[in-house]
């Protein structure tokens, strides 16, 4: 699978997690994509790894290197447009505290799942366990009814294609910072079958373990004017949206990695979860709302009409959207 790229993010050496995914690429003959930052190892050396320092990044072909800001997570988007440019059948991104388990695998754009029956907000996390706990990007006042009963789902997997795939991560899942300050405990998920979103339903997904396929590669934007906490959950919302005109939903997985998460400050978190706290509803039925275009043609276009609506709802300054444009014209750049 020499067109299979995973892109990571790091301002730490090499952890044993990505050793571990570096030994997979290896072995599939793919290529790990490093993306650093001001801070971090000035090399990375692990085998079929390429590892993009700031330097590099910032003196390449992308205009959208030079105009991203520096100590953010949003960087990670110069690794997907060097995976896009390299011909990148599927891109699998994750971070460097995330070990693949031992059952984890390289998948496909159809895959075999159940599907939501119920519009509206899911809490798919509620799929995988019987216990209270909810995914970071949920409204808060969607959790009580959200952890109350099973999600509503057909009773049979069919094959359905996905272009955007998200596995749950073990011991230390995908919660927001109210989860972690009153419920706080290592966590496991139940083994259960693979479960679609339905167009007109929602659920946050993260960028911790998650499969892109080209059509979607639009969507892989991680917005800069956003705390480190929302952009990959905003940029959720707004991907589920542009699905849709795709006749798409995104598939969740049952847990292929375990994460030994890296330190964190909770209650920063939480300062910097406020603005998701406060404006995810307001988002998404922005979205909701947002009339968009049909087709895999369209789909870079949907994106800055996405954008553009938020930023005339203020949700981001004007200059997201000069980002955005950078980087739909570095996607024109490798097509």
């Amino acid at each position: 699978m020499n067109d299979f790229h995973i892109v990571i993010t790091t301002v730490q050496r090499p952890t044993a997690a990505v050793a571990a995914l570096a030994g997979l690429t290896s072995a599939l003959g793919a290529t790990l994509i490093i993306v650093g930052d001001r801070k971090g190892p000035d090399a990375y050396p692990l085998p079929n790894t390429l590892f993009l320092d700031l330097a590099n990044q910032q003196s390449g072909r992308f205009e959208l290197a030079r105009a991203l800001p520096v100590g953010h997570y949003a960087r990670k988007n110069i690794g997907y447009l060097e995976a896009v440019q390299a011909g990148a059948g599927c891109i699998y991104e994750t971070d460097d505290d995330n070990a693949p388990l031992p059952h984890w695998q390289t998948r496909t754009e159809t895959v075999s799942a159940v599907t939501t029956s119920k519009k509206g907000w899911c809490n798919v996390y509620r799929h995988f366990t019987e216990e209270r706990i909810w995914p970071r990007g949920l409204p808060l006042d969607e959790v009580v009814a959200s952890v109350a009963k099973p999600v509503e789902a057909t009773n049979q997997p069919t094959h359905v294609r996905a272009a955007i795939q998200q596995g749950l991560a073990n011991n230390s899942p995908d919660v927001d910072a109210v989860w972690r300050l009153v419920l706080d405990r290592p966590f496991n998920f139940n083994a259960a079958p693979s479960i679609q979103l339905q167009p007109g339903t929602w659920c946050p997904f993260n960028s911790q373990t998650t499969w892109w396929w080209p059509v979607a590669y639009p969507l892989l934007y991680l917005p800069s004017y956003c705390s480190f906490r929302m952009t990959d959950i905003w940029r959720s919302f707004i991907a589920q949206r542009c699905l849709w005109e795709l006749d798409m939903g995104v598939v969740f997985h049952a847990p292929e990695v375990v994460q030994d998460r890296n330190p964190h400050d909770l209650m920063r978190d939480f300062n910097d979860e406020i603005s998701g706290y406060q404006q995810n509803q307001n988002i998404v039925s922005v979205l909701k709302a947002l009339p968009l275009q049909r087709g895999a043609d369209k789909v870079a276009d949907n994106l800055r009409a996405c954008y553009a609506a938020l930023v005339e709802k203020k949700v981001f300054p004007q200059e997201e959207l000069a980002l955005v444009d950078l980087w739909i014209n570095g996607l024109g750049q490798v097509a």
